[in-house]
Protein backbone atom coordinates (compact mmCIF):
# COMPACT_ATOMS: atom_id res chain seq x y z
CA UNK A 1 0.00 0.00 0.00
CA UNK A 2 1.39 3.24 -1.45
CA UNK A 3 0.51 6.50 0.76
CA UNK A 4 -0.69 9.62 -0.79
CA UNK A 5 -1.65 12.83 1.12
CA UNK A 6 -3.67 13.63 -1.95
CA UNK A 7 -4.82 11.50 -5.12
CA UNK A 8 -6.54 13.03 -7.87
CA UNK A 9 -8.95 10.81 -9.68
CA UNK A 10 -8.56 11.86 -13.39
CA UNK A 11 -5.75 13.95 -15.41
CA UNK A 12 -8.37 15.78 -17.76
CA UNK A 13 -8.10 19.37 -18.14
CA UNK A 14 -9.55 19.97 -14.53
CA UNK A 15 -8.05 17.56 -12.73
CA UNK A 16 -4.48 18.15 -14.28
CA UNK A 17 -4.56 21.71 -13.46
CA UNK A 18 -5.35 21.64 -10.24
CA UNK A 19 -2.54 18.94 -9.69
CA UNK A 20 -0.41 21.94 -11.17
CA UNK A 21 -2.02 24.76 -8.66
CA UNK A 22 -1.13 22.16 -5.52
CA UNK A 23 2.43 22.31 -6.14
CA UNK A 24 5.10 23.55 -4.22
CA UNK A 25 3.09 22.98 -0.75
CA UNK A 26 4.98 19.91 0.79
CA UNK A 27 2.34 17.55 -0.14
CA UNK A 28 2.50 14.48 -2.01
CA UNK A 29 0.21 14.64 -4.71
CA UNK A 30 -0.62 11.67 -6.95
CA UNK A 31 -2.82 12.30 -10.66
CA UNK A 32 -4.34 9.29 -11.85
CA UNK A 33 -5.89 9.65 -15.53
CA UNK A 34 -7.06 6.58 -17.35
CA UNK A 35 -6.23 7.53 -20.95
CA UNK A 36 -3.35 10.17 -22.34
CA UNK A 37 -5.05 12.41 -24.86
CA UNK A 38 -2.66 11.81 -28.68
CA UNK A 39 0.28 14.14 -29.12
CA UNK A 40 -0.45 17.08 -31.00
CA UNK A 41 0.79 18.33 -34.83
CA UNK A 42 -0.48 21.26 -36.36
CA UNK A 43 -0.91 19.84 -39.25
CA UNK A 44 -4.01 17.37 -37.54
CA UNK A 45 -7.54 18.52 -38.30
CA UNK A 46 -9.38 20.18 -35.63
CA UNK A 47 -11.13 17.80 -32.45
CA UNK A 48 -14.33 17.85 -32.24
CA UNK A 49 -14.61 18.37 -28.55
CA UNK A 50 -13.44 22.15 -27.97
CA UNK A 51 -14.34 24.81 -24.95
CA UNK A 52 -14.48 28.82 -24.59
CA UNK A 53 -12.03 29.67 -22.54
CA UNK A 54 -12.78 32.62 -20.52
CA UNK A 55 -9.69 35.44 -19.31
CA UNK A 56 -10.56 34.39 -15.86
CA UNK A 57 -9.35 30.65 -16.90
CA UNK A 58 -6.83 31.69 -19.24
CA UNK A 59 -5.35 33.66 -16.00
CA UNK A 60 -5.83 30.59 -14.16
CA UNK A 61 -4.22 28.45 -16.47
CA UNK A 62 -1.10 31.15 -16.86
CA UNK A 63 -0.13 30.78 -13.07
CA UNK A 64 0.04 27.38 -13.19
CA UNK A 65 2.45 27.21 -16.28
CA UNK A 66 -0.08 26.20 -18.96
CA UNK A 67 -1.73 28.90 -20.93
CA UNK A 68 1.36 29.65 -23.34
CA UNK A 69 2.10 26.14 -23.98
CA UNK A 70 -2.08 25.93 -25.25
CA UNK A 71 -1.33 28.97 -27.17
CA UNK A 72 1.75 27.41 -28.65
CA UNK A 73 -0.50 24.94 -29.82
CA UNK A 74 -3.27 26.39 -31.40
CA UNK A 75 -6.38 28.79 -29.66
CA UNK A 76 -8.79 31.22 -31.70
CA UNK A 77 -9.53 34.22 -30.09
CA UNK A 78 -13.06 35.86 -30.36
CA UNK A 79 -13.17 39.55 -29.17
CA UNK A 80 -16.98 39.46 -30.24
CA UNK A 81 -19.75 37.92 -29.44
CA UNK A 82 -23.56 38.20 -31.06
CA UNK A 83 -26.76 36.63 -29.83
CA UNK A 84 -30.21 36.80 -31.57
CA UNK A 85 -33.37 35.33 -32.37
CA UNK A 86 -35.13 36.41 -35.73
CA UNK A 87 -33.78 39.34 -36.66
CA UNK A 88 -29.52 39.76 -36.29
CA UNK A 89 -30.03 43.52 -35.65
CA UNK A 90 -32.47 43.01 -33.16
CA UNK A 91 -30.15 41.41 -30.77
CA UNK A 92 -26.97 42.10 -28.91
CA UNK A 93 -23.60 42.44 -29.42
CA UNK A 94 -20.89 41.80 -26.71
CA UNK A 95 -17.69 43.18 -27.67
CA UNK A 96 -14.08 42.81 -25.45
CA UNK A 97 -13.50 46.71 -26.42
CA UNK A 98 -16.28 47.73 -24.23
CA UNK A 99 -14.68 46.16 -20.87
CA UNK A 100 -11.53 46.93 -21.72
CA UNK A 101 -10.12 43.48 -22.78
CA UNK A 102 -8.25 42.33 -25.97
CA UNK A 103 -10.81 39.02 -26.15
CA UNK A 104 -13.88 37.69 -24.57
CA UNK A 105 -11.91 34.37 -24.98
CA UNK A 106 -10.21 31.76 -26.69
CA UNK A 107 -11.56 28.71 -28.55
CA UNK A 108 -9.28 26.33 -27.97
CA UNK A 109 -9.88 21.52 -28.41
CA UNK A 110 -9.97 19.89 -25.08
CA UNK A 111 -7.20 17.54 -26.18
CA UNK A 112 -4.81 21.15 -26.02
CA UNK A 113 -5.77 22.06 -22.58
CA UNK A 114 -5.49 19.28 -21.24
CA UNK A 115 -2.06 18.50 -22.82
CA UNK A 116 -1.14 21.73 -21.74
CA UNK A 117 -2.00 21.58 -18.27
CA UNK A 118 -0.27 18.03 -17.68
CA UNK A 119 2.38 19.54 -19.87
CA UNK A 120 3.20 22.15 -16.76
CA UNK A 121 2.28 19.52 -14.05
CA UNK A 122 4.85 17.75 -15.10
CA UNK A 123 7.15 20.34 -14.94
CA UNK A 124 6.70 21.04 -11.51
CA UNK A 125 8.47 17.38 -10.52
CA UNK A 126 6.59 16.88 -7.59
CA UNK A 127 3.86 15.18 -8.92
CA UNK A 128 3.23 11.35 -9.16
CA UNK A 129 1.33 11.23 -12.75
CA UNK A 130 0.35 7.82 -13.71
CA UNK A 131 -1.33 7.83 -16.97
CA UNK A 132 -2.98 5.05 -18.10
CA UNK A 133 -3.93 4.05 -14.98
CA UNK A 134 -7.81 2.61 -14.67
CA UNK A 135 -9.25 2.56 -10.80
CA UNK A 136 -10.91 -1.05 -10.26
CA UNK A 137 -12.27 -0.09 -7.06
CA UNK A 138 -12.58 3.21 -4.76
CA UNK A 139 -13.06 2.02 -0.50
CA UNK A 140 -13.78 5.64 0.99
CA UNK A 141 -12.99 6.35 4.20
CA UNK A 142 -12.89 9.41 6.20
CA UNK A 143 -9.10 9.82 7.09
CA UNK A 144 -7.45 7.37 4.60
CA UNK A 145 -9.67 6.26 1.67
CA UNK A 146 -8.27 3.06 -0.37
CA UNK A 147 -8.04 2.91 -4.09
CA UNK A 148 -7.25 -0.59 -5.91
CA UNK A 149 -5.75 0.05 -9.94
CA UNK A 150 -6.32 -2.44 -12.61
CA UNK A 151 -2.58 -3.33 -12.41
CA UNK A 152 -2.90 -4.29 -8.93
CA UNK A 153 -1.37 -1.90 -7.51
CA UNK A 154 -3.26 0.01 -4.10
CA UNK A 155 -2.72 3.53 -2.91
CA UNK A 156 -4.12 5.40 0.35
CA UNK A 157 -5.06 9.32 0.18
CA UNK A 158 -6.07 11.10 3.14
CA UNK A 159 -7.57 13.87 0.35
CA UNK A 160 -9.40 12.23 -2.49
CA UNK A 161 -10.46 14.35 -4.86
CA UNK A 162 -12.79 13.15 -7.93
CA UNK A 163 -11.51 15.45 -11.09
CA UNK A 164 -13.54 11.81 -13.16
CA UNK A 165 -16.02 13.52 -14.72
CA UNK A 166 -20.02 13.32 -14.78
CA UNK A 167 -20.62 9.51 -13.98
CA UNK A 168 -17.82 9.78 -10.88
CA UNK A 169 -16.22 6.86 -9.55
CA UNK A 170 -15.17 8.67 -6.32
CA UNK A 171 -18.31 10.49 -6.25
CA UNK A 172 -20.41 7.11 -6.09
CA UNK A 173 -17.73 5.99 -4.09
CA UNK A 174 -18.43 8.16 -1.34
CA UNK A 175 -22.41 8.18 -1.22
CA UNK A 176 -22.58 11.88 -2.62
CA UNK A 177 -25.82 12.27 -4.50
CA UNK A 178 -26.86 14.23 -7.48
CA UNK A 179 -29.68 15.99 -8.67
CA UNK A 180 -30.34 15.43 -12.47
CA UNK A 181 -32.71 15.63 -15.44
CA UNK A 182 -31.94 15.43 -19.72
CA UNK A 183 -32.57 18.53 -21.61
CA UNK A 184 -35.08 17.90 -24.55
CA UNK A 185 -32.59 18.78 -27.00
CA UNK A 186 -29.15 16.88 -28.24
CA UNK A 187 -26.07 18.48 -29.54
CA UNK A 188 -24.99 17.99 -33.38
CA UNK A 189 -20.93 19.14 -33.10
CA UNK A 190 -19.46 20.01 -36.68
CA UNK A 191 -15.53 20.81 -36.79
CA UNK A 192 -15.10 22.52 -40.47
CA UNK A 193 -13.20 23.84 -42.84
CA UNK A 194 -15.00 27.20 -44.10
CA UNK A 195 -14.28 29.94 -46.91
CA UNK A 196 -13.09 33.47 -45.55
CA UNK A 197 -10.14 32.80 -43.22
CA UNK A 198 -10.08 32.96 -38.99
CA UNK A 199 -13.01 34.91 -37.60
CA UNK A 200 -13.09 37.19 -34.44
CA UNK A 201 -16.25 36.78 -33.57
CA UNK A 202 -18.61 34.02 -32.17
CA UNK A 203 -22.31 33.53 -32.52
CA UNK A 204 -25.37 31.92 -31.53
CA UNK A 205 -28.97 31.99 -32.70
CA UNK A 206 -32.03 31.08 -31.11
CA UNK A 207 -34.47 28.51 -32.61
CA UNK A 208 -37.64 26.86 -31.21
CA UNK A 209 -36.23 24.16 -31.81
CA UNK A 210 -32.60 24.82 -29.82
CA UNK A 211 -29.90 27.14 -30.65
CA UNK A 212 -27.57 27.71 -33.76
CA UNK A 213 -24.05 28.52 -32.92
CA UNK A 214 -20.33 29.14 -34.87
CA UNK A 215 -17.28 28.61 -32.78
CA UNK A 216 -14.60 30.15 -34.22
CA UNK A 217 -11.24 28.38 -34.64
CA UNK A 218 -7.86 28.38 -35.71
CA UNK A 219 -7.16 29.27 -38.81
CA UNK A 220 -9.66 28.65 -41.64
CA UNK A 221 -11.65 26.20 -39.43
CA UNK A 222 -14.66 26.37 -36.97
CA UNK A 223 -17.09 24.58 -34.66
CA UNK A 224 -20.74 24.42 -35.30
CA UNK A 225 -23.48 22.99 -32.79
CA UNK A 226 -26.64 22.32 -33.74
CA UNK A 227 -28.79 21.82 -31.23
CA UNK A 228 -32.54 19.97 -32.19
CA UNK A 229 -34.61 17.42 -31.39
CA UNK A 230 -33.12 14.35 -30.20
CA UNK A 231 -34.73 12.75 -33.16
CA UNK A 232 -33.72 15.12 -35.78
CA UNK A 233 -30.00 15.32 -34.37
CA UNK A 234 -29.67 11.72 -34.67
CA UNK A 235 -31.15 11.65 -38.63
CA UNK A 236 -29.03 14.10 -39.54
CA UNK A 237 -25.78 12.45 -38.13
CA UNK A 238 -26.40 9.98 -40.84
CA UNK A 239 -26.72 12.54 -44.14
CA UNK A 240 -23.60 12.10 -46.10
CA UNK A 241 -21.02 15.07 -45.95
CA UNK A 242 -22.80 17.19 -49.06
CA UNK A 243 -26.22 16.42 -47.35
CA UNK A 244 -25.07 17.61 -44.52
CA UNK A 245 -23.51 20.35 -45.70
CA UNK A 246 -26.41 21.52 -47.52
CA UNK A 247 -28.88 20.94 -44.57
CA UNK A 248 -26.44 23.23 -42.02
CA UNK A 249 -26.09 26.31 -44.85
CA UNK A 250 -30.08 25.95 -45.31
CA UNK A 251 -30.52 26.31 -41.63
CA UNK A 252 -28.12 28.27 -40.08
CA UNK A 253 -28.00 31.94 -40.65
CA UNK A 254 -26.54 33.72 -43.59
CA UNK A 255 -23.64 34.91 -42.35
CA UNK A 256 -22.10 31.62 -41.76
CA UNK A 257 -18.98 31.49 -43.65
CA UNK A 258 -19.71 29.01 -46.81
CA UNK A 259 -18.26 25.32 -45.31
CA UNK A 260 -15.65 23.32 -47.60
CA UNK A 261 -15.69 20.35 -45.86
CA UNK A 262 -16.84 18.66 -42.75
CA UNK A 263 -13.61 16.98 -40.69
CA UNK A 264 -15.63 15.55 -37.86
CA UNK A 265 -19.38 15.29 -36.60
CA UNK A 266 -20.79 13.98 -33.49
CA UNK A 267 -24.24 13.70 -31.69
CA UNK A 268 -24.75 13.46 -27.93
CA UNK A 269 -27.29 14.39 -25.14
CA UNK A 270 -27.22 16.97 -22.94
CA UNK A 271 -27.40 16.61 -19.02
CA UNK A 272 -27.82 18.75 -16.09
CA UNK A 273 -26.22 17.33 -12.87
CA UNK A 274 -24.83 18.95 -9.77
CA UNK A 275 -23.94 17.05 -6.95
CA UNK A 276 -25.91 17.29 -3.54
CA UNK A 277 -22.60 18.02 -1.71
CA UNK A 278 -19.11 19.05 -3.16
CA UNK A 279 -17.25 17.88 0.16
CA UNK A 280 -17.05 15.77 2.86
CA UNK A 281 -13.90 14.51 5.30
CA UNK A 282 -11.34 13.45 3.05
CA UNK A 283 -13.20 13.65 -0.15
CA UNK A 284 -13.79 16.35 -2.82
CA UNK A 285 -15.48 17.08 -6.09
CA UNK A 286 -14.32 19.37 -8.70
CA UNK A 287 -15.40 19.96 -12.32
CA UNK A 288 -17.68 17.89 -14.03
CA UNK A 289 -17.93 15.63 -11.11
CA UNK A 290 -19.66 18.01 -9.08
CA UNK A 291 -21.38 19.74 -11.41
CA UNK A 292 -22.52 19.83 -15.73
CA UNK A 293 -24.24 22.49 -17.30
CA UNK A 294 -26.15 23.24 -20.52
CA UNK A 295 -23.13 24.04 -22.47
CA UNK A 296 -24.73 26.76 -24.91
CA UNK A 297 -22.41 29.43 -23.50
CA UNK A 298 -19.46 27.53 -23.20
CA UNK A 299 -19.30 27.92 -18.92
CA UNK A 300 -18.97 24.11 -18.29
CA UNK A 301 -14.76 23.98 -18.47
CA UNK A 302 -14.76 27.88 -16.95
CA UNK A 303 -16.62 26.68 -13.82
CA UNK A 304 -14.74 23.57 -13.48
CA UNK A 305 -11.16 25.99 -13.61
CA UNK A 306 -13.04 28.07 -10.90
CA UNK A 307 -13.59 25.35 -8.67
CA UNK A 308 -9.62 24.15 -9.43
CA UNK A 309 -8.32 27.55 -8.34
CA UNK A 310 -10.66 27.58 -5.12
CA UNK A 311 -9.84 24.26 -3.80
CA UNK A 312 -6.23 24.60 -4.62
CA UNK A 313 -6.23 28.07 -2.34
CA UNK A 314 -8.25 26.32 0.35
CA UNK A 315 -5.68 23.34 0.89
CA UNK A 316 -2.74 25.72 0.59
CA UNK A 317 -4.33 28.11 2.95
CA UNK A 318 -5.20 25.40 5.67
CA UNK A 319 -2.25 23.76 5.17
CA UNK A 320 -0.38 27.02 5.96
CA UNK A 321 -2.20 27.73 8.94
CA UNK A 322 -1.68 24.05 10.50
CA UNK A 323 -5.08 23.25 9.96
CA UNK A 324 -6.44 19.66 9.29
CA UNK A 325 -6.64 20.69 5.03
CA UNK A 326 -8.79 17.34 4.14
CA UNK A 327 -11.13 17.69 7.26
CA UNK A 328 -15.19 18.57 6.46
CA UNK A 329 -14.39 21.76 8.28
CA UNK A 330 -11.71 23.31 5.57
CA UNK A 331 -13.17 21.81 2.64
CA UNK A 332 -16.50 23.29 3.79
CA UNK A 333 -15.11 26.51 2.83
CA UNK A 334 -14.58 25.49 -0.55
CA UNK A 335 -18.17 24.18 -0.97
CA UNK A 336 -19.54 27.65 0.35
CA UNK A 337 -17.73 29.70 -2.27
CA UNK A 338 -18.42 27.16 -5.59
CA UNK A 339 -21.76 25.29 -4.69
CA UNK A 340 -23.82 28.31 -4.67
CA UNK A 341 -22.01 30.25 -8.23
CA UNK A 342 -22.43 27.01 -9.78
CA UNK A 343 -25.69 26.64 -9.09
CA UNK A 344 -26.63 30.32 -10.41
CA UNK A 345 -24.73 29.81 -13.80
CA UNK A 346 -26.96 26.75 -14.12
CA UNK A 347 -30.03 28.33 -13.40
CA UNK A 348 -29.25 31.02 -15.67
CA UNK A 349 -28.36 28.71 -18.78
CA UNK A 350 -31.93 26.35 -18.00
CA UNK A 351 -33.34 30.18 -18.44
CA UNK A 352 -31.87 30.45 -21.64
CA UNK A 353 -32.58 27.16 -23.06
CA UNK A 354 -36.09 26.79 -21.47
CA UNK A 355 -37.12 30.75 -21.91
CA UNK A 356 -35.87 30.65 -26.01
CA UNK A 357 -36.37 26.95 -26.97
CA UNK A 358 -39.99 27.24 -27.87
CA UNK A 359 -42.34 30.12 -30.24
CA UNK A 360 -44.93 31.05 -27.84
CA UNK A 361 -45.93 34.42 -28.91
CA UNK A 362 -45.71 36.38 -25.66
CA UNK A 363 -42.47 34.83 -24.60
CA UNK A 364 -41.16 35.49 -28.16
CA UNK A 365 -41.89 39.53 -27.88
CA UNK A 366 -40.60 39.34 -24.44
CA UNK A 367 -37.74 37.87 -25.72
CA UNK A 368 -36.92 40.45 -28.53
CA UNK A 369 -38.17 43.48 -26.38
CA UNK A 370 -35.32 41.72 -23.54
CA UNK A 371 -32.47 41.41 -26.14
CA UNK A 372 -33.50 45.10 -27.33
CA UNK A 373 -32.41 46.07 -24.21
CA UNK A 374 -29.87 44.38 -23.28
CA UNK A 375 -27.93 45.74 -25.98
CA UNK A 376 -28.77 49.25 -24.70
CA UNK A 377 -28.20 48.58 -21.19
CA UNK A 378 -24.73 50.42 -21.08
CA UNK A 379 -23.25 49.63 -17.50
CA UNK A 380 -25.20 46.48 -16.44
CA UNK A 381 -24.33 45.41 -20.24
CA UNK A 382 -20.25 45.90 -19.12
CA UNK A 383 -21.27 44.36 -15.80
CA UNK A 384 -22.84 41.35 -17.18
CA UNK A 385 -19.74 40.76 -19.72
CA UNK A 386 -17.18 40.85 -16.64
CA UNK A 387 -19.36 38.46 -15.00
CA UNK A 388 -19.33 35.90 -17.83
CA UNK A 389 -15.21 36.93 -18.19
CA UNK A 390 -14.63 36.12 -14.52
CA UNK A 391 -13.97 39.39 -14.14
CA UNK A 392 -16.95 39.31 -11.41
CA UNK A 393 -17.45 37.48 -8.43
Amino acid sequence: MEHRDIVIVGGGMVGSALAAALTGRGLSVCVLEKEAPAPFAPEQAPDLRVSAISPASAAFLESIGAWDKALAMRAAPYRRMQVWERDESAGVLFDAAEVGEDALGHIVENRVVQLAATEALLAKGDIDYRCPAAVAEIVYRPQASQLTLSDGSRLQARLLIAADGARSQVREAAGIGVTSWDYPMHALVLACRMEGGQQDITWQQFTPTGPLAFLPLSGDAASLVWYHRPEEAKRLQTLSDEELIAAVSQSFPRKLPGIREIVARGSFGLTRRHAQCYARDGVALAGDAAHTIHPLAGQGVNLGFQDAAQLARVIADAHAKGEDWAGEKALSRYQRARKPANLAMQAGMDAFCYGFSNDIGPLRLLRGLGLKLADKAGPLKREAIRYALGLRA
